[in-house]
């Protein structure tokens, strides 16, 4: 399944479904649908896990107390109806994401009960809608203005190595293919293809699938589109106007990026996003050395075992092609519940959800970086590496801050 940044509307139905159509198969479409319902249920539950229940507990406070704090300088009940705006404001942008992937896949906005192929309303989990939520709060780090300080640390980084060494076979008109595995909502993909480089994006998550499909190739223009990415968080605030600061997205928008490319005649690459399991699609016979390069940000720690996705990075590398890394080791899997991402899938699956699970301290990862093929020429130290968040509001009270790891390896020539 492949995206195009430059795909027509009527391109889009066939781009999506690619070689492996999701409606076809069911698990997958299980989990589609779950994906699309938890945008449908982004304005409903937002509005009743926020401002609903708090309203009940206000009005649960001894009533002296509630009005008090109801007049201001609190104003409290006043704030709630602040939230609920922005609330509404954010469940325009999922209203969006929903609209653009009921048109990808052929699927109805009111589908009939009694065609359950079609039936989508009301299959997403709590968990469903919670990734929907965090999504839409996503935008903020990859497509905002005031998240560029986090992109800085991780996207810049990669863009700027990937430039460094393919800069004189990019000048000579070469295409240089470069592969972001766990590619989110589609900035440093954009980045790279930017920078003049055929970038492929890989996401196996549909809640980010879709919202990448719609930043990328249906928002209006740039810092068009409001976000209020801190608003529905009501611990360690300062002030009300730091949780209901204002962001406008996507503070660089695609298509008039292209556009300006082609009119200075600057270079300016092709792009494509797949939708599978990383391990499982690129372990593929026709993905052996197809890629130059591969760019991972924040992006090894979702390996249950590590050795899988190196094992699959060496094998759709080039000799000598190099492997661009930024980020911490946050292992997904240390409680110990290695369930796949896809629900359902059998035990012999080869991918995410492979059975088995391992932590490895960042020197094991360079020890066994290297003993599987590589040749680690870049490492930044420790004392050197720049502290960022993740989607975190600079203002907060509490920082929870990682200090990522940044390193290029090369592919050793057999």
């Amino acid at each position: 399944m492949a995206s195009d940044l430059q795909h027509r509307d009527d391109e889009e139905v066939r781009s999506w479904s690619g070689d492996f159509d999701p409606l076809s198969d069911p698990d997958e479409r299980r989990v589609l649908f779950a994906a699309l319902d938890s945008y449908r249920q982004y304005r409903r539950t937002a509005h009743m896990n926020t401002t609903h229940r708090r309203r009940q507990a206000f009005y649960a406070l001894p009533s002296s107390h509630w009005q008090m704090l109801a007049e201001p300088p609190f104003s409290i009940l006043d704030n709630f109806n602040r939230v609920d705006d922005a609330i509404d404001v954010n469940a325009d942008i999922a209203d969006a994401i929903l609209a653009t992937g009921l048109a990808a896949f052929g699927l109805p906005a009111n589908p009939d009960a009694e065609e359950p192929r079609q039936y989508w309303h009301d299959t997403a989990t709590s968990s469903d809608v919670n990734k929907a939520h965090s999504t839409i709060r996503q935008f903020y780090r990859d497509w905002s203005s005031e998240g560029k300080a986090e992109r800085e640390v991780c996207v810049e980084p990669v863009v700027r190595d990937l430039q460094d060494e393919f800069r004189e076979r990019l000048a000579s008109g070469e295409e240089m293919r470069v592969l972001v595995p766990g590619a989110g909502l589609g900035r440093l993909v954009f980045e790279v293809c930017q920078a003049g480089f055929a970038a492929e994006g890989n996401e196996i998550s549909y809640h980010q699938l879709l919202a990448s499909s719609w930043v990328l190739n249906h928002t209006a223009g740039p810092r068009h589109h409001a976000l209020y990415p801190f608003a529905l968080h009501f611990s360690n605030l300062l002030s009300r106007e730091q949780q209901l600061r204002k962001v406008m997205i996507p503070d660089t928008h695609p298509g008039v990026a292209m556009i300006e490319a082609q009119t200075n005649q600057t270079p300016f690459g092709t792009m494509g996003m797949s939708a599978a399991d990383f391990v499982v699609l690129y372990k593929n016979p026709s993905n052996k050395e197809a890629f130059d390069a591969v760019a991972t940000v924040f992006f090894i720690d979702t390996a249950p075992n590590l050795i899988r996705y190196i094992e699959t990075i060496r094998h759709c590398l080039k000799p000598n092609g190099v492997w661009v890394n930024v980020g911490p080791l946050l292992w997904h899997f240390e409680d110990g519940s290695n369930r796949s991402h896809r629900e359902g899938e059998r035990d012999d699956h080869q991918g995410i959800g492979e059975p088995g699970n391992v932590e490895l301290t960042e020197d094991e990862v360079f020890c066994l970086v290297e003993r599987m093929g590589f040749c680690i020429e870049k490492r930044q130290q420790v004392d050197d590496r720049p502290m960022c968040g993740y989607i975190q509001d600079p203002q907060s009270m509490l920082q929870p801050l990682y200090k990522p790891s940044r390193w290029l390896a090369r592919k050793k020539s057999q």
